[in-house]
């Protein structure tokens, strides 16, 4: 049995928030689709909205404190990454960039990524292909082609309705198939491993002296 590990992002600022609700749904439904295909799934689920102060300090000083360093590397490190934002005046809001703009940009090349929104009318769901897809595409991710987009009339008592729960099931295994391609990540690179011996760091080849 394969292990893999999934990193969930929800910037909802709201407690209950709709945009936690979609984040864990697409989570189960990807979940469950891994397992089915004999795969061991880690779940780590990121509330942005506890780390909003951590996110700006990085900012200013361009060092992360201790428990967004943990985020950041839990990120990075999983097999693939589902990230919801609620869409605020046509785009992604502040704290969902912010956090991304803190990673470092080659720390999700190739990773699969499933992006999703909620917003208060469908007509906010094109800011997932006008301004959050383009985001992860300048950070060389592998965006998968189904985004899902949730609006109130899209949730009955807290439950996916019909369509939603197709879009979320399409998503899921959308998201799936890219991790399957993929080895286990084995978690975020270490900045500190070597790359090299110590004999090449200083210059010497296999076959020089040594004195």
């Amino acid at each position: 049995m394969t292990q893999r590990s999934l990193a969930v992002v929800s910037a909802g600022l709201s407690q209950p928030s709709s945009t936690r609700l979609l984040a864990d749904q697409l989570a189960a439904a990807t979940r469950d689709e891994l397992v089915r295909r004999d795969s061991e799934v880690r779940l780590h689920v990121v509330d942005l909205r506890e780390y909003a102060h951590d996110v700006v300090n990085n900012m200013l000083t361009g060092f992360a404190p201790a428990a967004l360093r943990e985020v950041v590397d839990t990120v990075t490190g999983a097999d693939g990454l589902i990230a919801v934002t609620p869409i605020f005046s046509a785009s992604y809001n502040g704290l969902f960039k912010s956090f991304f703009d803190v990673l470092d940009k080659e720390s999700l090349v190739d990773r699969p990524v499933l992006i999703g929104a909620t917003g208060g009318t469908a007509r906010h769901s094109l800011a997932l292909e006008h301004a959050v897809r383009p985001m992860f595409a300048y950070l060389r991710s592998v965006v998968v082609p189904t985004a899902v987009f949730a609006a109130p009339e899209d949730w009955s008592d807290g439950t996916a309705d019909g369509a939603l729960r197709g879009r979320i099931r399409r998503a899921a295994a959308e998201l799936a198939d890219q991790i399957e391609r993929r080895p286990p990540t084995g978690g975020p690179a270490d900045p500190f491993a070597l790359t090299t011996d110590f004999l090449q760091m200083l210059g010497r080849g296999d076959d020089a002296p040594v004195s």
